[in-house]
């Protein structure tokens, strides 16, 4: 069954709000504009690095130090423009929401401890220098191994 006249209208104006709202999730719904455009900076990058090999390999030939710097810059600013984006492409692919976060081409380390783990059973939290908490977790699994 057809959608109604009003129907197709209320949903080309929805689609008109997310695009408003946010154009790289709507893009990522209408199709593979997103990959598309990691995929022209990945090759991009390729051909840059193989510039800069070119421009290395020059200086290094013609004993030109300038040169060979040069040459090494445009590697590895082509080798980051290409990582970043074969790396956004990856994100994108397994998780979108993780795609449309703004540091998307950076990578966050878990550290520290979490909510609810790390705390000893009497839920005390342990002080003192991070070798006195060493020794106090050592103790602890002396204790409850039977001396072992």
């Amino acid at each position: 069954m057809p959608l109604s006249e009003e129907e197709l209208r209320l949903l080309e104006q929805m689609e008109r709000a997310l695009s408003e709202e946010d154009p790289k999730f709507a893009s990522t719904l209408r199709g593979t504009s997103l990959r598309r455009a990691a995929r022209r900076r990945a090759v991009l990058g390729g051909f840059g690095f193989a510039i800069g090999i070119a421009v290395l390999m020059t200086g290094a030939v013609a004993q030109v130090a300038l040169v060979g710097v040069a040459g090494f810059v445009i590697m590895l600013g082509s080798a980051t423009v290409a990582l970043t984006a074969l790396r956004g492409r990856a994100a994108a692919a397994s998780d979108p929401q993780q795609a449309a976060h703004p540091s998307r081409g950076f990578t966050v380390i878990e550290g520290g401890r979490k909510r609810g783990r790390g705390r000893s059973p009497r839920g005390v939290r342990p002080s003192g220098s991070f070798m006195e908490r060493v020794e106090e977790r050592w103790r602890r699994r002396r204790e409850q191994n039977g001396g072992f």
